[in-house]
């Protein structure tokens, strides 16, 4: 990848997490609840640039007071309408559509609308930052929504993904006022020290001092936090390795076309998620893991990864194992007599520190399994299936899809099967403070793996999976009626020999060729359902053909000949033929 050029160092928002202290990637996040507090912000008018007065002010809304130390700019959207609007005796800016809004938010009935104009008029006004010795220019974005808040959104390109790139075209300077463990810098100002979510408050009240909090009350929303450690995260601009996904996105879309998904709409999600997924944050602040094998040169600070490096250091991790990165230093794992491709010196070097996403080690999988033929020679480019639960479409899934296509053009798959997650009858996640756990061992003890296994088999897994002890039973009883027909089936073919009794289809009765009918349909719907990986279908119609089409129909009629006529009459040997079949099906 670091070939094709995918691979490149930058400064940008990542998801941070102050609890593990490393970047995130999108896969290793999840979203909860949260409660947050929503405040309304005056931005006081510096420069109208001739379309709004001295004496009014834009207001921002925003549920992370924390950021607005690292304010910049105000972005609104070039073709809504805003207003500018006398609302409890002051002259404010805010979205003609969200002006009602506003007015309950504020506690006033009236406004008086002095004028009206679109976004892009606003464009280069300058405001005052509310508390920082600092200019906020109002900018155009198309990204602002009228879902809530005022039409004009608070914008610190360092604490956000679409800051970052409208910042990016007005070529603001990105502040990150936050070291690793989300406390304020220096450059926080009065805030130095603090922890992000504890800042809220003294912002908050740092914003009445001076008077221009407009609105304030909580709200509880969806907020990311980080996997492993359950903790709210933020957005933070570090300098990250980063792969770039633009570079093969449309080949990855395209990959994803021809692959079979199963269940189908699998398809449609992981199609979204590339097309729409930003480049890929392939660095970690870990002190364990696979290493990023980059050096940097001492003499002009360039990063170095070239053909040379990277068949060194392959050759070092081939025989000594990846943790010879960190047991040696920078100029012993350097290849002898190297010089930096950019300065042409070189004479001294340190090594990356960063590890390795994990979703990028687990995504490279293929390359280890799939292209080691003196290991296994039966397994080839792509794998026929990959197997994992529903959130892999933006995890092993993606990230397979990714450095395959990065690496091969073509994915490492032909079909991908995705299975929901076991859940209690109730439909409720299993949990030992819920008491809902079922122990698949337990189960195992109790009625015998094969009633395990009949559940698993029985399960529609597109979905989620119910597990209960009443399940359980009921997959008893299917098991024993099951077992009981094919006991029944055995024990009146014990004197038949297929060989020499065996009777011609011709010669077979009405009756028994109805069930050797419905027994080649078993067939053929079983094997379709195999063939689409539908084992619940498999199941249900084994279950229903043994309870209606044998025990309730066939086998009741056939039990007079079975027991009455000679042993080795034709009626008795059609019918062992038909039970002979079927059992052998």
């Amino acid at each position: 990848m670091a070939k094709k050029g995918y691979i490149y160092k930058g400064l940008k928002p990542v998801y941070w997490c102050a609890s593990c202290e490393t970047a995130l990637a999108e896969a290793e996040v999840e979203y909860a609840d949260k409660t947050s507090p929503s405040i309304y912000v005056k931005f006081a008018v510096k420069d109208g640039k001739g379309v709004l007065p001295q004496d009014a002010s834009v207001v921002i809304w925003t549920t992370t007071p924390w950021t607005l130390p690292a304010n910049v700019a105000i972005s609104v959207h070039p073709e809504f309408e805003y207003v500018l609007a006398v609302v409890a005796e002051q002259k404010i800016v805010v979205a003609k559509e969200l002006l009602e809004a506003f007015k309950q938010v504020v506690g006033v009935e009236e406004a008086q609308v002095l004028e009206t104009f679109k976004g892009e008029q606003l464009e280069n006004v300058v405001c005052q930052h509310p508390f920082m010795e600092r200019e906020s220019l109002v900018i155009l974005g198309d990204h602002v929504t009228l879902e809530a808040g005022t039409g004009c959104v608070h914008t610190a390109p360092g604490h956000g993904e679409e800051d970052f790139a409208v910042g990016k075209k007005y070529n603001l300077p990105v502040i990150s006022p936050l070291d690793d463990r989300g406390k304020f810098t220096s450059e926080g100002g009065k805030f130095q020290g603090q922890f992000i979510l504890d800042a809220n408050k003294t912002i908050l009240e740092e914003l009445k001092e001076r008077e221009v909090l407009m609105g304030h009350n909580n709200i509880k929303h969806q907020y990311p936090h980080c996997w492993r450690c359950k903790q709210p995260i933020f957005f933070r601009a570090t300098e990250q390795w980063f792969a770039s996904v633009e570079g093969f996105r449309q080949e990855a879309l395209d990959a994803i076309r021809n692959v079979k998904w199963v269940p189908s709409w699998g398809e449609d999600r992981i199609y979204n998620m590339v097309e729409g997924r930003g480049d890929w944050c392939v660095s970690r602040q870990r002190t364990w893991g696979v290493p990023i094998p980059i050096f940097y040169c001492n003499d002009c600070g360039k990063e170095i990864i070239t053909e040379e490096t990277i068949a060194h250091i392959q050759k070092l991790f081939k025989e000594h194992g990846s943790d010879i990165w960190f047991a040696k230093e920078a100029n012993e794992l350097v290849p002898p007599g190297l010089s930096c491709n950019h300065c042409g010196k070189g004479s001294s070097y340190r090594k990356e520190t960063d590890i390795m996403d994990v979703w990028f080690d687990s995504g490279s999988s293929h390359l280890s399994v799939l292209d080691q033929p003196e290991l296994w020679p039966e397994l080839q480019r792509p794998a026929d299936l990959y197997l994992e639960g529903s959130d892999q479409h933006r995890g092993w899934f993606n990230s397979s899809l990714s450095t395959s296509v990065a690496v091969t053009g073509k994915p490492p798959y032909k079909t991908v099967l995705t299975h929901g997650f076991v859940v209690d009858e109730k439909g409720r996640k299993m949990s030992k403070s819920l008491g809902n756990v079922v122990d698949p061992l337990k189960v195992i003890n109790q009625m015998g793996a094969d009633i395990l296994r009949l559940w698993v088999s029985s399960a529609d897994y597109r979905g989620d999976l119910s597990v209960s002890q009443n399940i359980l039973k009921q997959m008893t009883e299917s098991y024993r009626k099951i077992r009981n027909t094919a006991r029944f089936l055995l024990g009146n073919i014990n004197d038949f020999d297929p060989a020499k009794d065996k009777v011609d289809y011709r010669e077979l009765s009405e009756l028994d060729r109805v069930a050797l009918m419905e027994l080649h349909k078993l067939i053929k719907k079983v094997l379709a359902a195999y063939g689409n990986y539908e084992f619940h279908v498999v199941y249900h119609a084994v279950h229903n053909f043994c309870v209606l089409d044998l025990s309730a129909f066939y086998l009741d009629i056939i039990k007079d000949r079975l027991y009455t006529a000679p042993p080795a009459s034709l009626e008795r040997r059609a019918a062992q033929t038909v039970l002979y079949e079927t059992l052998d099906a």
